[in-house]
């Protein structure tokens, strides 16, 4: 038998955030992992610190931003890749009354180090953009598939990283710990994404699940280096492709891409950018969303070592760090959770 301080289910952007604390502050620990879930395979990969639909600051910008940087600038020197880019993302004004509501919103003190003050003329050909853009400052894209790939190669060399399913029916409890397979360990993160709801201690939290697909496409003739967005975003990725995303189906909870997304996402960039293309990918998986729209974070109310880090929704690559820290300082150093991300703000 061996003794860890703690296994986590699942391989995700919490987990991934959640081992480099352990790293950090010198915590022995195994990662299962069984690439069942594939929703931050799937994610644009934007931190951008604006809800470019009503013009209103995403919740706690500043605290992820703060947070979330550096963690993917460590991750970046420790296994010596490429994650993080810089990118201008231009919000595409579709009348003058936006353009309005946008100066007014740069007004607010909260959104004034986010919202640029410069209208963006269009001068591409390739788009339409009538009443230009306005500009997010602050804003970038982390490569999460290279992320969570690399990483995973990094945790497998470390020793960390067993590539099985977790067996819910061999955790057996014990005074003040757990046994599971030939580890006796102090505490169990589940961060399983849609995954949880397969999971027994935690299948009745009330996460719903969004299925979210993009396509990849080929597009010579764009020649951009900003992401736009307008009614879907376009981010490009270098080599004339470009990421069009994403779709919103609560319905279907699976990670098959589907005809009718495709054509609602080709009709949708149509409607302004007037170059040819072709399609190259199509990927869909299930984001982790909650009604509310704040993470799931916190102990199982009976099983008092056994916690989970879940509900990340589309807005995942900025709150990663933000959650894991606070899970990690509520185990570690009994700190309260944010009322907010508590799964005990679901207990009447």
């Amino acid at each position: 038998m061996k003794q860890i301080d703690y296994i986590i289910v699942g391989c995700g952007l919490a987990s991934i955030s959640f081992c480099e604390l352990l790293r950090a502050n010198h915590k022995s620990f195994i990662v299962f992992d069984d690439k069942s879930q594939k929703s931050s395979l799937v994610a644009a990969g934007l931190y951008n610190p604006v809800i470019l639909k009503r013009f209103s600051e995403v919740w706690k910008a500043k605290e992820q931003l703060k947070l979330a940087l550096p963690v993917y600038n460590k991750i970046e020197v420790d296994l010596n890749i490429k994650i993080d880019y810089k990118l201008r993302i231009l919000r595409r004004f579709t009348s003058i009354e936006e353009e309005n509501k946008w100066f007014s919103a740069s007004d607010k003190p909260s959104l004034d180090p986010f919202l640029s003050t410069k209208l963006i003329k269009n001068t591409n050909k390739a788009i339409d953009a009538e009443y230009g853009f306005g500009e997010v400052l602050h804003a970038g894209r982390v490569d999460t598939e290279k992320l969570i790939v690399e990483y995973k190669k990094f945790l497998k060399q470390e020793g960390y990283l067993h590539e099985l399913r977790f067996n819910y029916e061999e955790v057996q409890i014990l005074d003040n710990s757990y046994l599971y397979k030939t580890y006796i360990v102090s505490n169990i993160i589940f961060a399983e994404g849609f995954g949880v709801k397969q999971n027994p201690y935690f299948k009745d939290i009330p996460l719903t699940g969004s299925k979210g697909e993009i396509l990849t496409i080929k597009a010579p003739n764009l020649k951009i280096d900003y992401a736009i967005k307008s009614s879907v975003f376009v981010i490009p990725l270098g080599d004339d492709l470009y990421n069009i995303g994403s779709t919103y189906d609560n319905a279907d909870k699976s990670n098959v891409p589907t005809k009718e997304a495709k054509e609602k996402l080709i009709d949708k960039v149509k409607t302004f950018i007037k170059c040819d293309f072709e399609i190259v990918d199509q990927r869909a998986g299930v984001r982790p969303t909650v009604k509310d729209r704040r993470p799931l974070v916190g102990a199982h109310d009976k099983y008092k070592n056994l916690y989970v880090l879940n509900g990340l929704g589309t807005r995942g690559v900025m709150i990663a760090p933000y959650v894991a820290n606070q899970l990690f300082q509520h185990i570690e150093n009994q700190t309260e959770l944010d009322k907010e991300i508590d799964i005990n703000r679901f207990i009447s």
